[in-house]
C-alpha cells in the first residue's frame, strides 16, 4: 500500500504518470465521473482549511465517491485529548482513503503506520505539502508546457512557507533549472534546503532583497503570504507582512509569459489589480488542484476507467 507523505515519495516517472492522468481528467470529466464509485474518502484536518480540504472533498465528490471527516481539531475527539494514532485507526475502518492535515511536522506519516488505507498528507506544520507541489507541477506543465529549462523566482516568506520547501525539492529533479529567492533575510530560505537540496545537486540559486532587480528574468513567480501563524511575535509579523506586495508597477518589466503563482489564501501580498493581469494563474491553480487531487486519488485506491 502507498502513501504521500513527502514529495519525493514519488519518483519523476510516477509524477508525469500523475499529470499525464490529470490532463485527461480535464479534457474528459464525464468518463471519470463513476471511477471512484462506493469509494469513501476521509478528511482529517486538524488545522483550518479551505482549498486543499474543499478540493479533495470536490476531487472524491467528481469521481463518483463519497466523503465524511472534520474540518478541525475542535470537532473531532482531539479537542478529548485522543491520540492521533487512535483517531486514525478508528477512521480506516470506515474510509478507503485519507488525506489529513496537521499542525505537527511527521503527523500524517506517523499516521500512516496505524492504518490499512492509504494516507495523503495535506500538510504538516512547517514541513511538507505535497498536493500542493502536485497543484504547482500540474500548473507549470500546463501554462508553460514544460517542467525544465525555467527560472523560478519565490517570493515573500520562504523559511516558513512549506509549499516553497516541497516545490524546490520537486523541481530540482528536473534540467536547467534556476532558482531565485526574494525575501527579507529575516524570512530567508532555511540553510538545511540550501545545503541539502541546491548545493548538494548543484543547482543555480541567487538571493535578493527585491522583486524588481530579477522580474524581467523570471519564467515562474511564486508568490507566499506572510503567515501569522507561523510567527511567535505579533511585533515582527506586522513589521515584515507588507514587505513585498506584486503590484502593477512590479510588472512592467516582466515577461509576456510570465506565470504568477500563490499557493493562496492571499492576503495583500499579491494587488487586485493584478488579477485582471492574463499571467496571473493562481485561480487556475487552485482549480488545477481538483484535478491532480482527482488523479492522486484514484492512483492510490487502484482505480482506473478501465475497471467501469
Amino acid at each position: 500500500m502507498k502513501h504521500l507523505i513527502d514529495p519525493m515519495d514519488l519518483s519523476v516517472a510516477e509524477v508525469d504518470q500523475l499529470l499525464e492522468l490529470a490532463d485527461d481528467i480535464m479534457l474528459n470529466r464525464e468518463k471519470y465521473q463513476e471511477v471512484c464509485k462506493h469509494k469513501k474518502l476521509a478528511t482529517l484536518f486538524f488545522e483550518p482549511s479551505t482549498r486543499t480540504r474543499l478540493s479533495f472533498e470536490a476531487a472524491m465528490l467528481e469521481l463518483g465517491g463519497s466523503i465524511l471527516g472534520f474540518s478541525s481539531a475542535d470537532s473531532s475527539s482531539a479537542s478529548k485529548g485522543e491520540s492521533v494514532s487512535d483517531t486514525v485507526t478508528v477512521v480506516s475502518g470506515y474510509a478507503d482513503i485519507i488525506a489529513m492535515r496537521h499542525p505537527k511536522e511527521g503527523a500524517p506519516y506517523a499516521a500512516s503506520l496505524h492504518v490499512n488505507c492509504p494516507v495523503i498528507n495535506a500538510g504538516d506544520g512547517g514541513h511538507n505539502h505535497p498536493t500542493q507541489t502536485l497543484t504547482d507541477l500540474l500548473t507549470i506543465h500546463q501554462e508553460k508546457g514544460r517542467l525544465d529549462n525555467l527560472t523560478i523566482g519565490l517570493c515573500g516568506d520562504l523559511k516558513f512557507g512549506r509549499t516553497v520547501h516541497s516545490l524546490i525539492k520537486a523541481m530540482a529533479r528536473y534540467e536547467n533549472i534556476h532558482f531565485v529567492m526574494i525575501s527579507p533575510e529575516e524570512l530567508r530560505l532555511p540553510d538545511y534546503i540550501i545545503k541539502d537540496v541546491l548545493e548538494k545537486k548543484k543547482i543555480p540559486y541567487k538571493e535578493v532583497h527585491t522583486i524588481e532587480e530579477v522580474i524581467a528574468d523570471l519564467d515562474i513567480l511564486y508568490m507566499t503570504r506572510v503567515q501569522r501563524e507561523r510567527f511567535f511575535n505579533e511585533a515582527d509579523y506586522i513589521r515584515l507582512k507588507d514587505t513585498f506586495i506584486l503590484d502593477e508597477k512590479k510588472l512592467a518589466d516582466a515577461r509576456e509569459d510570465l506565470c504568477i503563482m500563490h499557493p493562496l489564501p492571499r492576503v495583500n501580498e499579491i494587488s487586485k489589480k493584478v488579477d485582471e493581469d492574463p499571467r496571473a494563474c493562481y485561480f487556475k491553480q487552485a482549480l488545477y488542484g481538483k484535478y491532480i487531487r482527482m488523479a492522486l486519488i484514484m492512483t492510490l485506491l487502484g482505480v482506473s476507467v478501465d475497471e467501469h
